[in-house]
């Protein structure tokens, strides 16, 4: 299912979500036309990598020096194929506006770094050998619907069930974003299994974002709109 928009008023241009957008796509972009050897390495370098993290001789080995853990964070702005850009950016930019309206410029910038922190976090945490690097806006953004899950819980979510088939469905978003979560929560538990074998979506990482949404997003919302 595709979301093509969703119902819930936007009262303020939402710069960050925006100008977030700009930056991934730009840094997209700028690493497409470098040698493949140079965005590769980079890759390995501001992709968050768990096991550069869990075996320093590993990291060593590949010539991976301990950054502090900024790659927790750098990982959020890099994506690894167009596909994976743009339906992060699509999903960004249906849904964030919305938080950021009522989160203020700031705080929901603040909101979204935090938690694409955690979920790198809690990737690590539950796959802490991986070899791949995990790249990506999608953990931060599940932090951005999990806020929208409780702040917009009965706008309408415009969907194409089924893709260039121009059939439309319009559902509560609280029943789209329930769905997406079970989805996230299945695909990690039962993947946990194949630990060290090559993996295509950062399933824990979705989770962890999301979880942190739903702690976290009653503290950044505007006073006024809690009074």
């Amino acid at each position: 299912m595709i979301p093509i928009r969703d119902t819930a008023p936007c009262h303020s241009k939402p710069i960050v979500t925006w100008s977030l957008i700009i930056i991934c796509v730009i840094i997209f972009v700028a690493m497409q036309l470098m040698p493949y050897e140079l965005s590769y390495r980079l890759i390995y370098l501001y992709g968050m990598v768990p096991i550069r993290y869990s075996s320093p001789e590993w990291a060593s080995y590949h010539n991976l020096p301990f950054d502090g853990y900024m790659s927790f964070l750098t990982c959020l702005f890099l994506h690894g194929n167009w596909l994976h850009l743009i339906l992060n950016m699509w999903f960004m930019w249906i849904f964030a506006d919305n938080v950021e309206d009522r989160m203020g410029r700031i705080p929901f910038l603040a909101f979204y770094l935090i938690c694409g922190l955690f979920s790198s976090y809690l990737q690590w945490y539950f796959d802490p050998y991986l070899t791949i690097p995990v790249v990506g806006a999608s953990g931060a953004l599940a932090g951005v619907l999990g806020a929208y899950f409780f702040l917009y819980p009965l706008a309408r979510v415009v969907l194409l069930p089924i893709p260039f088939i121009p059939f439309i469905v319009n559902i509560p978003a609280i029943a789209f974003l329930g769905l997406w979560i079970i989805i996230q929560l299945h695909n990690a538990t039962t993947s946990v299994m194949f630990k060290g074998v090559s993996v295509d979506v950062a399933w824990w990482a979705h989770l962890g974002g999301f979880i942190a949404g739903i702690v976290l997003y009653r503290f950044f919302i505007k006073k006024q709109q809690t009074e």
